[in-house]
This record gives C-alpha cells, sequence and structure tokens, in this order.
C-alpha cells in the first residue's frame, strides 16, 4: 500500500427505523400515552401547580411522533394514599383495563401512588397488560425495570414521606388544642354560623330547633319519634333539609357545643393509609374548653339530658350479653316494671281470650327469649291490674 494514500474517516449514514404500522389498516400506529397528576393540597399555589402538570404534559406528548394523547388525568386536593379516594387515578385504571392505554406518565412514584402494596398491585396489573408506567423523576420504565425491588424502595419512601407529614399535622393539631384553637364544623353543627369576627354566631331559627330537641327529649320522647315530629313541622337540620334521622337527633343531644363549650380530640386518625377514624376511649388525652362561645343550652338542661339518656340505656336490660339495651317511648309502663327474679325488664304482649279479643299483659322479657332455664318464676301481669296499682 503506497504511504501517501490518504485514509478517510468511514461515513456513517442512520437510517431511521420504520414506523410502526398496523397489519390491518396499514396506517401508522402509534403508542397511546396518558400522563396522572396530583396535588396535595387546593390552596391556590397547588392549583397553579396542577394547571402547570397538565400543560406540560400536554406539550411532552405531543412532541414525540409515535405517541398519540390519551387523556391527563388529575386529581386536586386528593390524598395519595387510598387510589380508590382519586376517582381521576381510578377512571384512569378503567381506561387501561380496556385497552385504551400503552403508557402512562407520572412525576415520581409518590404521585403516582403513596401506598406501597396498592403501588406495587397497579404497577403489577398494568405490567400484565403491557401498560409502561414511566416515573420522571427516578428515570424508571416499569415494562424496562424487571426488578420491584427499585420500585418498592421508592414506594416505601413516598409511603414514609406521607406518615412523616400525617404525623406532623397530627402534631400541631394537638398544640392548637392545648391552647383552646379549634375551628368549629358549621356545616353539621345546627344552630350556628361563622360570625364577622370569625366566632361561632348563633342563627336564632336554627336554635329554636336545638332547644324544641331538647324539650321533647325531656318530655319521654324518642330519638325516632323526636325526628319524626322534626320532619312533620317542616323544621331543617344542619344539611338543610327536612330529612331528620334518628343519628342526627342523638348527636345534637350529646354535643357539648350548645353549652358554649368544646371537648376536642373525641375522635382520632388511627393511621395515614386508611383513614379510619377511631372514638378516643382514653388512647389519647382531650382537652375541655370551657365557654368558648354563646350558648344554645344551658348547662343544667344539657346535664339532665345527659343523665336522661344514661338512665333510658339502662332501662330495658339486654337479653344477650353484647346487646345494648334498648328505651321505648310506647307505652307508659315501658322501663318502670322489671322481673324480680333475673332483674329484666318485662315487655307488653297481646294474649287471645276466650271471647276472641285481645288482652294486654307483661311478661320478662328474658323469659320471652331464652325461656324458663334462665328465668323460672317470673308471673306474667295483666296490665290492667298494673293501672289500678296505686304507688
Amino acid at each position: 500500500m503506497d504511504s501517501t494514500t490518504e485514509i478517510r474517516e468511514p461515513q456513517v449514514t442512520v437510517i431511521p427505523a420504520k414506523p410502526k404500522v398496523d397489519a390491518t389498516t396499514g396506517q401508522r400506529k402509534y403508542k397511546r400515552v396518558a400522563a396522572y397528576c396530583r396535588v396535595s393540597t387546593d390552596d391556590d399555589e397547588q392549583l397553579t401547580s396542577y394547571e402547570a402538570q397538565c400543560d406540560y404534559y400536554t406539550k411532552l406528548i405531543n412532541n414525540h411522533d409515535d405517541w398519540k394523547p390519551v387523556k391527563v388525568f388529575a386529581d386536586e386536593g386528593i390524598t395519595g394514599t387510598q387510589a380508590k379516594k382519586r376517582p381521576e387515578f381510578m377512571k384512569m385504571i378503567r381506561y387501561c383495563r380496556q385497552g385504551k392505554i400503552d403508557i402512562i406518565l407520572a412525576k415520581s412514584v409518590s404521585r403516582f401512588a403513596r401506598n406501597t402494596v396498592e403501588s406495587l398491585q397497579y404497577v403489577r396489573e398494568l405490567r400484565s397488560l403491557g401498560i409502561a408506567v414511566i416515573f420522571e423523576k427516578e428515570a424508571l420504565n416499569t415494562l424496562e425495570q424487571k426488578d420491584e425491588m427499585l420500585i418498592t424502595i421508592f414506594s416505601w419512601f413516598a409511603q414514609a414521606e406521607s406518615e412523616s407529614i400525617s404525623k406532623n399535622v397530627a402534631w400541631g393539631v394537638r398544640r392548637s388544642f392545648e391552647q383552646g384553637k379549634f375551628s368549629m364544623h358549621y356545616a353539621t353543627t345546627l344552630g350556628y354560623e361563622k360570625g364577622e369576627d370569625g366566632n361561632p354566631k348563633i342563627v336564632p331559627e336554627e336554635a329554636e330547633t336545638v332547644r324544641l330537641i331538647y324539650d321533647l327529649f325531656l318530655d319521654g320522647m324518642t330519638y325516632r319519634k323526636i325526628a319524626e315530629a322534626l320532619s312533620e313541622r317542616g323544621l331543617k337540620n344542619a344539611k338543610g333539609n327536612t330529612d331528620w334521622t334518628h343519628s342526627n337527633v342523638a348527636s345534637i343531644l350529646q354535643n357539648e357545643k350548645y353549652t358554649g363549650d368544646a371537648l376536642l380530640q373525641k375522635t382520632f386518625v388511627t393511621d395515614c393509609i386508611t383513614k379510619k377514624v377511631k372514638k378516643n376511649k382514653g388512647e389519647l388525652p382531650m382537652y375541655l374548653v370551657k365557654d368558648h362561645h354563646e350558648p344554645i343550652i344551658d348547662r343544667a338542661t344539657f346535664n339532665r339530658v345527659q343523665t336522661e339518656i344514661a338512665r333510658r340505656t339502662s332501662l330495658r336490660k339486654p337479653s344477650k350479653p353484647d346487646e345494648k339495651g334498648k328505651y321505648s317511648s310506647k307505652y307508659a309502663l315501658t322501663g318502670l316494671v322489671v322481673c324480680g327474679e333475673c332483674g329484666t325488664a318485662y315487655r307488653r304482649i297481646t294474649w287471645d281470650d276466650k271471647n276472641g279479643g285481645k288482652v294486654p299483659v307483661w311478661r320478662c322479657i328474658n323469659r320471652l327469649k331464652n325461656g324458663k332455664k334462665f328465668c323460672k318464676c317470673s308471673p306474667t301481669v295483666y296490665e290492667d291490674r298494673l293501672h289500678n296499682i296505686h304507688f
């Protein structure tokens, strides 16, 4: 070879890959791409972030020649710890199951899910459907990442972050309680509205309804009877309708806020994943704030009602160990006649007489339900005889 021969650099020509073509239609085949966005709160700054995310992913999808946009799914101000509480997320999963999506884009694992179990569950399901989830921050593609270890680690960090935030929020709330600060739930508290000074203000018409409930209860009416009476009169509850229920009435009769006081931390959230609310039975401290706002019910009346609630609960003894006591105002003698042998209350029933009529009698509930084995000698008492007794 001539030493003077010039050695040329090799020339490389890129031959682009042929676009995928649908075998049936002969048209170019695109990847159907969706994006999922989520913001943690609903304040103005976060909503701006939400809009920016939607705009970002719309442009990103349109910049890829082989990508076809499906939809940007976005949940605003919704918790990330449970998928069922994120409607747009669940809608996206339905799209995937219906074969409408090939790729899902997400900013990070924590935006996709903060529950490690659910995160892995959906990633696995989508992978089995041939759908890739691309997490930008972690640079992960679930179809390419065969080892689940990284996804598990990132999901665990996301869940740990959520738990940490939850604990910080709970700590802040408890510090506020210690200082007697709390927010009144006006939407569920009949009789009050937020005043111009930010404090609870009495709504006169609603307050009259509250006072009526207390009066009717002390007159002997049951929760259910009171609810029926309120509905018949067309009086509105806290939701603004006349559909009163047993629980509506019970809640008002046991709410100390009507005395101007506030008992704080009566319930608490067990964990940030399930969001299960549990009644505080001493697991955590409670805080009583006295004279916080103007009362609708005086304390003496409120205390009388609580005593009456306890009395009615204990009047009719349960026939089973785990059965709660009940009270009925249908008959004047209810709760007044008690079995001398077993201590269970008597119940009014009717017997057939010789003339084909009905005779009201009172019998031990324990004897009626469980037989002579549990109450051998309780007598049957005719109602007319009871009415003739003078105390």
